[in-house]
């Protein structure tokens, strides 16, 4: 099979056999999606840190407040955004290893599908789901 570049109907569309799942075409589909989502976080907290920057303090406290209220709520999404930095740098680190796409808790594949929408997945959706029900059972 010659190899070329996957797309995202390709990935959807992929029936093949298991022991062909995470083949090379595979990991470098979700290799470049991994890389993009990385550039695109540090790009954007890039930008957030050189607007913070550039502003101005204004004696006005409404409009002092309202700032603060801005670079809070950026502050916040910046955090989650980090977060998901480290789990994105991760997903290259499993790729690098050869344990991508395969779920941390069975060892199971996690599906083209899900990890299309979820890229940086590490449980197949029965695992997360046992995982979601265990935390309802000892939260409540």
């Amino acid at each position: 099979m010659a190899k070329k570049k996957l797309t995202e109907k390709d990935i959807l569309a992929w029936d093949g056999p298991e022991e062909d799942y995470m083949n090379a075409a595979h990991l470098l589909f979700f290799k470049q999606k991994l890389l993009k989502l990385q550039d695109d976080i540090i790009n954007k907290a890039t930008g957030t840190a050189e607007y913070m920057q550039d502003q101005e303090t204004t004696p006005d406290p409404a409009d002092r407040a309202t700032l603060e209220e801005e670079y809070s709520l950026e502050l916040r999404t910046r955090d989650r955004e980090r977060k998901l930095l480290s789990k994105v740098q991760a997903s290259l680190r499993q790729i690098e290893e050869g344990t991508y796409g395969y779920c941390k808790d069975t060892g199971e594949p996690i599906g083209l599908k899900r990890l299309l929408i979820r890229p940086t997945a590490t449980l197949s959706i029965e695992a997360q789901e046992r995982r979601e029900q265990m935390k309802k059972q000892f939260a409540g």
